[in-house]
């Protein structure tokens, strides 16, 4: 039994995968899903020879298959950053064992400041304000102001805003 046309010029691994889904084709049922197995090999074949000609070897569709090596690539790079990570967080562990210094706890990066200004006269007029401020600890505090004038309220917020915790 010849392989045929489709096998020429295709690498071993490539023809051994095509194979195995010419297989699952012979014996699948109709509208059937091509099995998560089946597709992991050919996304291994796929990084390795491209996906174009993976396609075409195995009579994939193209945007299905792109779709799963991109999916893997981005599952791969997280997978390198999570592994960095912790070796960062071991290597930090183990610096600070030698030194004698406790682990310090990483403290999140605050997400910067966002400011809305609001002209004077959009809230002057109903003579009430609600002041909030937030420190990107997660420290909140809100202030319900009343019958105060602009400058008021102004030197309020620039003194809790200036206060340290």
């Amino acid at each position: 039994m010849g392989t045929g046309k489709v096998s020429r010029g295709i690498p071993a691994r490539v023809e051994g995968v095509r194979r195995r889904l010419e297989r699952w084709r012979g014996t699948r049922r109709a509208g059937a899903r091509i099995p998560e197995p089946l597709w992991s090999a050919a996304v291994k074949v796929a990084e390795r020879y491209g996906i174009h000609r993976t396609t075409k070897a195995l009579r994939l569709d193209y945007y299905s298959l792109k779709r799963r090596v991109e999916r893997e690539a981005s599952e791969k790079e997280a997978a390198v950053k999570d592994v960095a990570q912790a070796k960062r967080a071991a290597a930090e562990r183990r610096d600070a064992r030698k030194s004698g210094v406790g682990v310090a706890r990483t403290a999140a990066v605050p997400a910067p400041a966002r400011f809305v200004e609001l002209p004077v006269s959009a809230w002057a007029a109903c003579g009430e304000c609600t002041l909030e401020l937030e420190r990107p600890c997660g420290t909140k505090l809100r202030v319900c102001l009343k019958g105060m004038s602009a400058a008021d309220v102004a030197a309020i917020g620039r003194g809790l805003w200036q206060v340290q915790p």
